[in-house]
């Protein structure tokens, strides 16, 4: 099977594009935006419409493949590619790419999406990140067709993985709702809640923690009030480094507030992603490791995720190898190729570390949907519903496209 043309089209993505240092240097919100100028650069505002880019590849016998180029919501920072706007990115996919994959045969996705992920522009460097995440993921939809099974029969057959039977748990998240989203969660059974955006020690921690310590009390009783599932959630707060702000990177005190954390919210399993931010990523190994021993020889039940930092498959591989902490965020659009994300969540189960398949509310359903094949390919502990910050249309887009699969390849185990 060969692909005979490719036709791209600029489209929304499921969140917004957020100037990350505008918004730290004290931007002033007004209602859903923010008032001010922007400061990185691309921006022309400081929150501002999400842009994807769908690239079709047309098959020989006339199916349609595709995948969606979309980036973060903090584009442009953090060391990342600059501001992903579709129609300036479109001609590189017409005049760079296209002419790369016309009258290709369809053989292998891992063959084909490594090509494209190492592919550079005129002046040497690496095509931007999110024409790598989606036109990898249109090769694999495409070699899917071709073949007649599911993108993660594809996966699970180049890479000599097994797939999974059962459902993986898909964690929420609630943005700055994280009261209203809480009770979405726990009436629609997510395995993993809520996020919560614990991005201000004020406001949010608390100046000694005391609010995170009250919104764990109060998102416990409510699972006891609403929950009519059969399982406990697990917690899952992204603290964006406020605890380390917040005790001055006292590893002991960060430990013990941390161990009260996990006895608070006892019996859910408690992870903190992001305690702190050293601003470095060797830095940021070291300080998670320091405290990860610290909780370790308290025998604590709280684990700790790595997000900051880790950003590309080479970072991923060095905090497994360190393992500095107990799970890692594959963040899907950072990584570039899809080929990436797939070698990420098999070197952290080889490594023995946590493998959290996660990703941005900033992408599209197209995105989500290929990860959850991913996700059933590779095995990670947990997959992120995305896009967006509602809950519900994430968590649909996601459970839907797990169920579907399933469904599918256990009606193929069976027959």
């Amino acid at each position: 099977m060969k692909i005979v043309d490719v036709v791209t089209s600029c489209g929304l993505t499921g969140f917004y594009f957020d100037d990350q240092r505008a918004i730290k240097r004290d931007a002033q919100s007004d209602g859903f935006t923010y008032k001010g100028e922007p400061v990185t650069e691309g921006f022309t505002a400081i929150r501002q419409q999400g842009e994807s880019l769908s690239v079709m590849l047309i098959l020989e016998d006339g199916q349609v493949a595709y995948g969606d180029c979309a980036a973060v919501q903090y584009s442009g920072a953090g060391g990342r590619d600059p501001l992903f706007l579709a129609k300036d990115f479109q001609p590189i996919v017409e005049d760079l790419i296209k002419p790369l994959l016309l009258g290709r045969e369809l053989k292998s996705f891992k063959e084909l999406a490594e090509e494209i992920d190492n592919l550079r522009k005129p002046d040497g460097k690496l095509i931007h990140t999110a024409l790598r995440y989606g036109v990898t993921q249109a090769i694999l939809d495409a070699v899917a067709k071709s073949k007649k099974i599911t993108m993660a029969e594809v996966i699970a057959e180049e890479y000599n993985t097994e797939l999974q039977r059962e459902p993986i748990p898909i964690f929420t998240q609630s943005g700055d709702e994280r009261y209203l989203n809480v009770d979405k969660m726990i009436i629609k059974g997510a395995d993993v809640m809520p996020h919560g955006l614990i991005n201000n020690v004020k406001s949010k921690l608390g100046e000694q923690g005391e609010k995170l310590k009250e919104y764990i009390v109060w998102m416990k009783n409510r699972v006891k009030e609403l929950n009519k599932h059969d399982k406990l959630p697990i917690f899952h707060l992204d603290v964006y480094g406020t605890i380390g702000l917040a005790f001055d990177n006292d590893y002991e005190k960060m430990a013990k507030y941390l161990l009260e954390l996990g006895e608070v919210a006892k019996p859910h399993k408690l992870r903190i992603e992001g305690p702190m931010d050293m601003e470095d990523k060797y830095l940021q190994m070291e300080a998670l490791e320091k405290l990860n021993n610290i909780l370790k020889q308290y025998e604590s039940n709280v684990e700790i995720v790595a997000d900051e930092w880790c950003n590309t498959l080479e970072d991923i591989k060095d905090f497994a190898d360190r393992k500095c902490c107990d799970m890692v965020q594959i963040k899907t659009p950072d990584l570039g190729g899809i080929n990436n994300i797939i070698e990420a969540v098999l070197y952290c189960k080889e490594k023995g570390v946590g493998a959290y398949l996660g990703g941005t509310c900033n992408e599209t359903d197209r995105s989500a949907q290929i990860a959850v094949h991913i996700a059933l390919a590779t095995g990670p502990d947990q997959i992120l519903a995305k896009p967006g910050m509602g809950v519900d249309e994430g968590l649909m887009i996601v459970k839907n496209e797990m169920m579907r699969t399933l469904a599918l390849l256990n009606r193929k185990k069976s027959n």
